[in-house]
């Protein structure tokens, strides 16, 4: 006999069409008789966790999660836990200077071979652009182009990457456009993986936050960046410090530059994102809405484009998971079933989180005083 809050959970999965081990591709397994009780008192995190704990099982994570979100149950089963990941997120400020390195520890230093495992052969770790791609190479590199293509690259130009990852922008801008590119990350093996990987172009890769980025030591007294470009970045920002980074930016650039940030984007305006992807993928973390984007950018730069591409990113994560799951036998020797599991459900999670347009991708051209006869939208 079900007690009330085993039949309060199930009540919910059911209104969105799961069922409590079902025969469905969606019904979730419990396989714990705790598991009512740890979603009821800890919410999304408790959800999460049990899924990591082994606590209930299900075989399509990503369609679970898709559905889930299209009927909001993230938003009828709150707990403590998220007031106080919210309060915390109040008062503290996740994204000050001190704190900017422990995402490239936690997860961009957990191992090379993951992420080569995992990632596109150029190992860009951002959304693809699909469109005319068969495969997420094709689809990565299609990125790049478009993104050159948004900042009308041309030779000699003096271009800033800001959180370059392993360098797949730096190296393909240089490569292909002749352009002399500098980039920054917080992870230390980014660093080494993008400078030898780039050696023999016009490249450097720094490890450096944001905020200490000098032109006159990286470009010579008195210069300053004809381009400037975030991938996946500026979800590491904060939303305490947008201002921060929008009036760094519009210092490093020259009056007739142009600056294309790429990020996640939130629907609504939050001062704290997922307390599980906070805890165990990126700490620190924060996904930026319309409006916090907005304030950030006013009396600095001239908004010229705002591309949203965010249903490319469902395709871009189910590939990953697709070659990380393919690859977890030549790299498991280095983690343990637990870190499969919780890799498993960042993945396949996020993928139903675009699928249901939960979030979004938006690429953001800004220019500082307007380009002359208007910036021709690119796609």
């Amino acid at each position: 006999m079900k007690n009330g809050i085993e039949e309060t959970i199930t009540s919910l999965l059911h209104s969105a069409g799961v069922n409590i081990n079902g025969k469905g591709d969606v019904d979730i397994q419990v396989k714990h008789p705790d598991f009512y009780k740890r979603v009821l008192r800890e919410g999304e995190l408790g959800f999460g966790e049990a899924y990591m704990d082994g606590w209930w099982d299900v075989e399509r994570l990503d369609k679970l999660i898709f559905l889930l979100l299209k009927s909001s149950l993230n938003e009828k089963v709150k707990s403590m836990n998220m007031f106080m990941h919210y309060l915390e997120a109040m008062v503290l400020n996740a994204g000050k200077k001190s704190k900017a390195f422990e995402v490239g520890v936690k997860h961009y230093d957990l191992g090379n071979q993951l992420f080569e495992n995992m990632l596109d052969k150029r190992l860009a770790y951002s959304c693809g652009y699909w469109k005319d791609a068969q495969n997420v190479d094709e689809a990565q590199e299609n990125k790049l182009e478009l993104i050159c293509r948004k900042l009308d690259m041309k030779p000699g130009m003096k271009v800033l990457d800001i959180g370059c990852g392993w360098g797949s922008f730096c190296k393909y801008a240089a490569e292909k456009y002749g352009a002399e590119v500098v980039g920054i990350t917080v992870s230390k093996e980014q660093v080494e993986y993008a400078n030898i990987d780039s050696k023999g172009l016009d490249v450097r890769i720094k490890l450096m936050d944001y905020r200490d980025i000098d032109t006159d030591t990286l470009l010579g007294k008195g210069k300053l960046f004809d381009r400037v470009v975030s991938v996946g970045m500026f979800e590491h920002v904060g939303y305490k410090n947008y201002k921060t980074f929008m009036t760094t930016v519009h210092h490093l650039m020259r009056d007739n530059g142009l600056f294309m940030l790429h990020t996640i984007g939130a629907n609504k305006s939050v001062v704290a994102s997922d307390p599980w992807s906070n805890k165990y993928i990126f700490p620190n973390s924060h996904v930026p809405s319309i409006k916090q984007i907005g304030g950030a950018i006013e009396n600095l730069f001239v908004m010229e484009d705002w591309h949203n591409f965010g249903a490319h990113y469902d395709k871009t994560l189910m590939s990953w998971f697709d070659n990380f799951d393919r690859n977890w036998e030549s790299i498991k020797s280095n983690y343990d079933e637990r870190f499969y599991r919780m890799w498993k459900y960042y993945l396949l999670s996020a993928a139903g989180s675009f699928r249901a347009r939960n979030v979004q991708l938006w690429q953001i051209v800004l220019s500082k005083k307007g380009i002359p006869q208007g910036y021709p939208s690119i796609r």
